[in-house]
This record gives structure tokens, sequence and C-alpha cells, in this order.
């Protein structure tokens, strides 16, 4: 039978052997089938590639599809054979009664039995040769394992590659004609549209992606979609900007690598150098303690000594006087009645001996002059854990420059002066100083309310319309907030903020603060986990806890925040032109002494000092409140500006 006919493999273009059928309809052999699939054998299950699909209709089927052969069909193929209506080689005339060959005619010859026609045997030398090329090729998926040559195409919708001599049946079948040949590809389920398992044809410019003909009429209708040539084509024109553009950030991590490294050798270095200083005053303080025990210690040894040689002399001649009684009055008892001259000589004995011991004796000291050393020891003792603590509590949180950083702030001291003086400064200080605390801050999604639009991880904007934002316990509920990413504590941070338009407020919150607040609580400043500054079109104002203080400067578009947590403070700037403009740095003051109680009472320095320095005891983050309907800010690109300030040191 030819290549058209119902019993023949539209695959082979052969009789079918083993015949499969598909639930499409189709009639494939199994061999033929194998091939196309190599995943999938008699009885086998899908391979990496997804579903399969019919060769003839690209139907898609399961991965579970089972091959399996036709018993029925494979019968009625073996009957007509039998019978001789199958064409080709096999017996002439069947069985039964017909016209036999004249008498004159020469007798047939004889004709060996028909056996199943074999597979197309593909050219002999089929062993791999080594390729000139470095990279293995793409080998033929048709021909045996182990022995595959290299693949002139692939098919898209075979999902198979095949060499030049397992190209004949795609090149010879109408129905294989219409697949998509295309250079080997070595992994070709990526060139397939996983939803739909058809080739990828298109690109999307509205969302920058391949597409297949189903994706674009569903999903992509409306959007610019070209061929994907053309968008190769235009992308390959911006190529050169690209590769300059990776050029030019690859220069500005090289100039930040080197400052790391050399920041980090600085580190090593410093850290070693303090590391011995400590030792070595340990070492001396150590001595120190050392001496003092031993001046102590000698101390007592010397007024147990002079004390007790004292008191062991006062025993002896009590101890001596008494026993000197002893015997005089012995002496007196022992007289004969008689001897009136013993009598009398015994007797002055005895008064001389009780008159040597007249008078008091030496009492006990009054006091012991060496028992004070443990109250002395016990001083030094509370003392060093005193000078201890309040040393370690300056050192926890130490950024290394706090001191220059408080100078530069222009604060005045919080003893002398009130802390509403700090609202009239007008002193500057240069950004380039405030870079070397640069924190660059990325917006976190997961915390936006959901009338917040990010542009990215920098840019938010206000919006009328809910975004359907998926679920997040640290999601904003009732308040039009969103929290940058990462939490600050024991450092000094700096960043900026750049007010486009409408009310906003920037500022930081604790992170352990609930999203969930109602309106009233939740927003910025208006509770003891977070303080801000606002502007609110008219005029900027610092909010904590609840109590608004206005601000008398005017309107900066760009506003610096410097977080100091060894200085619990909180600074914000109006940024010009390079200069820091102070706006107002919030801090607790220390207590002040009996003369300023006559100076008005600030009830937002009051707040502060009853509860700022305990919001420096919880983590915090950036934090941005957007209040009016068209409010829109941007976070300051610190990055180029702080590889500029390093390249320049």
């Amino acid at each position: 039978m030819d290549g058209s006919g119902p019993f023949s493999c539209p695959i082979c273009l052969e009789p079918l052997r083993e015949p499969v059928t598909l639930p499409c309809g189709h009639n494939f052999c199994l061999a033929c089938l194998s091939a196309l699939w190599p995943h999938r054998g008699a009885g086998g299950t899908g391979g990496p590639g997804g579903a399969a699909r019919c060769p003839l209709c690209q139907e898609p089927f399961p991965d579970g599809l089972q091959l399996r052969k036709n018993h029925t069909l494979s019968e009625l193929l073996q009957l007509r054979q039998g019978s001789g209506s199958a064409p080709g080689p096999g017996p002439g005339p069947g069985p039964g009664p017909g016209p036999g060959p004249g008498p004159g005619a020469p007798a047939p010859e004889p004709t060996p039995p028909s056996a199943p026609p074999s597979a197309p045997e593909p050219s002999a030398p089929c062993a791999p040769e080594p390729w000139p090329g470095g990279e293995e090729p793409v080998r033929c998926d048709a021909c045996p394992e182990g022995a595959a040559l290299p693949a002139a195409l692939s098919c898209l919708s075979c999902l198979a590659s095949f060499c030049s001599a397992h190209l004949g049946p795609h090149e010879r079948s109408p129905a294989l004609r219409g697949h998509r040949l295309v250079p080997p590809l070595r992994r070709l389920e990526e060139s397939l549209c996983p939803r739909h398992l058809r080739p990828l044809e298109r690109y999307c410019r509205v969302e920058r992606v391949c597409l297949c003909e189903a994706c674009a009429a569903q999903e992509h209708r409306g959007h610019e979609l070209v061929p994907l040539e053309q968008e190769r084509a235009l992308q390959e024109a911006e190529q050169s900007k690209v590769l300059s553009a990776v050029e030019d950030r690859m220069d500005e991590l090289g100039a930040g690598i080197a400052q790391s490294r050399r920041t980090v050798a600085l580190i090593k270095s410093a850290a070693l150098a303090e590391r011995e200083r400590v030792c070595r005053l340990f070492t001396e303080a150590a001595a120190v303690l050392q001496g003092f025990q031993t001046e102590v210690l000698g101390f007592i040894e010397e007024g147990e000594a002079t004390m007790l040689g004292r008191s062991q002399g006062d025993l002896r001649r009590q101890e001596e006087q008494r026993s000197r009684l002893s015997r005089a009055r012995q002496d007196l008892s022992q007289v004969p009645e008689a001897d009136s001259v013993s009598f009398l000589q015994e007797l002055l004995a005895l008064r001389l001996a009780l008159e040597e011991g007249c008078g008091p004796g030496p009492g006990p000291p009054r006091e012991l002059s060496f028992t004070k050393s443990s109250q002395a020891v016990r001083a030094v003792r509370d003392a060093l854990t005193v000078a201890c603590a309040s040393q370690w509590e300056q050192l926890r949180g130490l950024g290394g420059d706090e001191d220059e950083l408080q100078k530069l702030g222009t604060e005045a001291d919080a003893e002398s002066q009130d802390p509403d003086s700090t609202n009239s400064l007008e002193s500057e200080a240069p950004r380039d100083y405030f870079l070397k605390f640069a924190y660059i801050v990325d917006l976190d999604s997961d915390t936006a309310d959901k009338y917040l639009q990010l542009f990215g991880t920098k840019g938010v904007k206000r919006v009328l319309c809910p975004i359907n934002y998926p679920e997040s316990p640290t999601r904003f509920t009732h308040c039009e907030q969103v929290l940058g990413e990462g939490a600050l504590d024991r450092g000094t941070y700096y960043w900026e903020v750049e007010i486009i338009e409408g009310w906003v407020s920037v500022g930081v919150m604790a992170e352990d603060f609930s999203p969930q607040e109602p309106y009233d609580r939740g927003r910025l400043g208006r509770n003891a986990h977070s303080c801000c500054l606002q502007w609110n079109g008219r005029s900027f104002s610092v909010w904590f806890h609840g109590l608004e203080a206005p601000l008398p400067q005017p309107f900066s578009p760009t506003v610096g925040i410097c977080l100091e947590y060894a200085d619990r403070a909180l600074t914000f700037y109006a940024v010009r032109d390079g200069k820091m403009s102070l706006l107002r740095r919030l801090k607790a003051s220390r207590a002040r002494r009996s003369s300023s109680l006559a100076s008005p009472i600030d009830p937002f320095q009051s707040r502060l000092d009853s509860h700022f320095a305990g919001l420096f005891a919880r983590r915090l983050k950036p934090a941005f409140f957007l209040e009016s309907v068209d409010a829109h800010l941007q976070i300051g690109p610190l990055k180029k500006s702080c590889i500029s300030v390093l390249k320049r040191r």
C-alpha cells in the first residue's frame, strides 16, 4: 500500500507494524512513536518534555498515556496480508480456486513467505564521530542510543531532533511537512509554551515575554506583539548600549570593591591594634588591682601585728600579777598561828602584791584600724562596676564617628540651652560627610497598603483604586504606609527622600509594631513606636507619640534623615546644593539644672524626655506615610553619590 493508504503509518509511510491507536483516532507504528517520544515506550510514561502530542493533529495527551498495541487492527492487517489484498511482496493468488497459469506458461518462481516489514534502516555510518568544535553537537533522537549522529534539524512539533537520514518522513509525508523545523536545539522544551505546548513564535513588548499563538490570542490580546526575529533584531541594536551600561556598572562595582577591601583591611588592622591596646590596659588595670590588693593585705598584717603585740604584753603582765597574788595568798595561809613575825611579813607581801595590781587594766581597743580595709575594697569594687557599666553603655552601638557627626549636627548643649533653640539653628554641614553613613533603602512590597502603588523599590504613589496585593501578615490594613526592607540597629544610618507631590511623612517605625492598628493609633508619629517629619502642604512639623511640633523652615523637596543609635537621636535635614540645613533633631535632653526650672515647659520635648529613648530599644525600619490622595515620593538615589565620594577618597 502507498503512503496515503488507510493502513500505512503517517511517519514512516510503510504498512503499520504493531499498530498503536492514539485517543484522537490516528494510528502509528509503535516503533515510530517511540522514536518521536524517546521517553515513552510501551507502557511508559511521559518524559521531561511534558505532555506528548499527536504528530498529525497536534492534540496533546496527558503524561500518564500508555502506548499499547491495537490487537484488533493488527489482526485485521494480518488477514489482509493473508488474503493478498495487501500490496507489496507476498504470495500471488490466494488459496481459493482461480485461474492458474496456462499449460505453456512457465511456472512461477516460488515466493518466500511474507514477513512483516522492518523499520527503515538508517545510513550505515551511524557511529558518532568526534566533533571538530569544542561543544558536543545535538544528537539525533531517532538513531540507536550510543550511536546517534549529529542532528541536522529539530522539529518543534515532534519535540525531537533528527539527522539527515531520519528527516525523510518530514520531507515525504504531507502530514509532517507542516511541522516547524529549526536548527538543532539542545533543550527543545524551552522553545515551547509550558501552558499550550506550542512553539514560541511571538514577543509581547508590554510584558516582555515570549508567547505562542494561543497566548497571543488570549491573555495578550491588544498588546503590542511582534515576531521573535523582529524583536531580536531590535534588541541586538540596543545591545551596545546595554553592554556600555554594564561596563559602567562594573566600573562602579570595581571602585566599590576596592573601597570595601580597603575598609576591610582598615577594620582588621584597627581591630588588631585596639585589641592589643585593650589587652595591655587590662593587664595594667589588673596590675594596679594586684598592687592595691598587696598593699591592703600588708596594711592588715601590719595592723594585726602592732595591736596583737600590745594586747599580748598586757595579757602576760596580768597573768604574772595574778600568779604573784596567788602565791602570796598561799604563803599567808601556811603561816603558823603562833608565828606572829611571819604572819606580819607575809601579810605585808600580800598587800604589796595587791597594790602593784591596783588600777584598771588595759581594756580592748576601741577600733581595729585594719577592719576598714574591706570597706575601701568594696568602694573600689562598686566604683569599678559602675564605671564598667557606664563605659559599656557608651560602647554599645558606637558607629565610630558619632562625635564628629554630633558636631556637624550643630546641636547646642542640652544642659545650657532650651531644646526649642534647635529649631532656629541655621548652621549647615557638607553632604559628603553624611554619605559615609549612606543606607540604601528599598521599599518592602509586603508591607505596602493596598492604596499604595510601588514603582520598583524606590518610588511609591497613593492611588484611588485598591491594588490586589497578596496576603501578608506585615501589610498595613488601615493606614497608607509602607516600610523599608531591613531593620536598623547599632550604628549610624543616612538616607534621603524626595517629596514629589502631596502630604508626605517620613521617619522610622519599630519592627515589631502591629500593621493592623487602627488609623488613629497606627499612623506614623501617632504612637510611641514611631516618629516622623511631616509636610502638610504648608509647613514642616515633627510628630512623636501623638504630639506635634511645628517647624519654621521653608519647604525643601529633598529631605535627609540621619538615625544615630549610639546617641539615640533622629535628625532631619533639608538638602540643597550639597548642603545640609538642620530642620529638627529629636533626642531626649539630659537632666536640667535647677536654674532651668523657671523656663517654660515644652510638652513635645517633655514627651521626648519621657519616651524617646525607649524607641531605640527596638530595631527600627524606615517608614513612609502618604496622607493625601495625590501624595507621591521617591527614595533618593544615593548609590552613585556614595560611589563618587568613595572615588574622591
